[in-house]
């Protein structure tokens, strides 16, 4: 196992230093000249259309779902461990100015996500039976025909179907199991049984369930934990301001606050933004496009508005806030790591429980450790349910749809399992497929570029006024 998690840190290390960051951002700033920062421009449109969908419904149809059943499930993939336990390893290892790079990533990341709900949206295949199959697989394809494209598209479905079909349950369960066990004193195997049964019957129900479940589920959880963090942020109100710049000086002089040379500790913080970005939105991954390109609208520019909304909620709403609470609670004056983690003699913080720590600061240890539990349990349940559609999707196309029982059978295994192992293992091995589906996608998003600016300049609310009134 030693072994194994020195060779896995090694790999990550080079992929996160090298080439992660490199690439993400690349693509990110590529598509975002290219589309003349549709972020910026369709950001409107994008809020707009979301809350449509939410009061429509109308583009329900026998397949699919509708838009913002498809943004909800893009959103339950996005917001689970990455927002709460990821931040907390983010800011424990790169300080708190790594989350001035998780924005950063998030951006430009908005544009990436377009192209990838365009994309997906474009290349999508309507069965007869009103089945709908897309993805990234099917990108990858069009982009390049052939053999190369083929061994492309199965290269990402494989690292897909590993990264969070069976690894990523493990990362949320892993979680939910250690919380519960923090905050309830339940051991972790019986939380990976429950949540195992819980899980089996949603992914019986298929598609239709497991959308009506998010679409109710999401918001839910969003409003429960930005309403428990702005009750912190509001009794802690004069640190904010503090918290803040400790983000924006923190971004460059990390050295301040992590201990060692300026060198390695920028690295350091500009690769845990990068890394743990990644995680949180998924923009550029590969992941989300599964959810969006099961949405029946209009047009795929239509989609690919709403699609860029889900990276904003996740990282600039969820992620900050929480990212706010644990700084202005444990690294602003009188915090437990007001001169930072490595000038401590505190060893018992660790990522898992660094948000519950902070919680508790303000609302009690007791609270503060339910209420983070609580928020983590429903990310995490809703982020396996979406991920086990991803993954479920990738695995069909890889064996057929003969394959869909015994795909459900190996991912209910990996959930209980991820809260009987090593939690540094799963995140590594976790994070080691997360970025290897990164380079088949980013590679097929570079080669399509013409495809989405196409679609953009067809579609773009202003250009074409009958899409005013959907």
């Amino acid at each position: 196992m030693d072994l194994l998690m020195k060779i896995v840190d090694t790999i990550n290390n080079f992929l996160s230093d090298y080439v992660l960051f490199i690439l993400l951002i690349s693509v990110g700033v590529w598509f975002t000249i290219r589309t003349k920062f549709v972020q910026i421009r369709c950001f409107g449109e994008g809020f707009k259309r979301m809350f449509g969908g939410i009061k429509s419904g109308s583009d329900k149809q026998k397949g699919g779902m509708s838009s913002f059943q498809a943004l909800a499930t893009a959103i339950a993939a996005q917001i689970g461990t990455g927002n709460i336990v990821g931040a907390s390893a983010a800011i424990l290892t790169g300080g708190p100015g790594s989350i001035f790079w998780m924005w950063i990533i998030a951006f430009f990341g908005m544009s990436t996500m377009y192209a990838e709900a365009v994309l997906a949206q474009e290349t999508r295949i309507v069965k007869e039976n009103g089945e709908v199959l897309g993805g990234p697989v099917y990108y990858i394809k069009r982009a390049f025909p052939g053999k190369f494209g083929k061994f492309l598209a199965t290269f990402f479905a494989v690292a897909l179907v590993l990264a969070v079909g069976f690894l990523g349950g493990m990362v949320q369960a892993n979680s939910i199991g250690s919380v519960c066990n923090t905050a309830f004193g339940i051991p972790t195997w019986v939380s990976g049984i429950v949540l195992a049964v819980i899980c089996i019957v949603v992914f019986i129900g298929g598609v239709k369930r497991l959308a009506s479940v998010v679409e109710k589920l999401v918001p839910i959880m969003a409003i429960m934990f930005v309403f428990g963090t702005v009750v912190i942020l509001t009794i802690n109100i004069t640190k904010v301001p503090a918290a803040f710049a400790m983000i924006f000086k923190y971004a460059f002089q990390p050295q301040a606050i992590i201990g060692g040379a300026f060198g390695a500790a920028i690295k350091t913080a500009v690769t845990q933004g990068a890394k743990r970005g990644l995680f949180s939105n998924e923009a550029g991954m590969g992941s989300t496009p599964h959810a969006h390109a099961l949405a029946n609208v209009s047009n795929p520019h239509e989609q690919g508005t709403v699609a860029m909304t889900g990276v904003f909620i996740d990282t600039f709403i969820v992620l900050t806030l929480n990212a706010l609470v644990i700084i202005t609670t444990m690294y602003t004056e009188g915090g437990l790591l007001y001169n930072g983690y490595f000038g401590t003699v505190i060893d018992t913080i660790d990522k898992t429980n660094l948000a519950q720590t902070a919680f508790g600061t303000t609302f009690g240890s007791t609270v503060g450790n339910i209420f983070i539990a609580v928020c983590l349990f429903f990310f995490s349940f809703s982020t396996i349910l979406s991920w086990n559609m991803f993954g479920k999707m990738n695995f069909i196309y890889l064996f057929g749809k003969k394959g869909e029982i015994i795909y459900t059978i190996i991912s209910v295994g990996f959930i209980i399992l991820g809260t009987l192992v090593s939690s540094d293992f799963v995140w590594g091995l976790s994070d080691l497929f997360n970025q290897l589906m990164v380079l088949p996608n980013a590679i097929a998003l570079i080669a399509l570029t013409g495809v989405v600016v196409g679609i953009l300049k067809k579609y773009k609310v202003g250009k074409n006024k009958d899409l005013i009134n959907q």
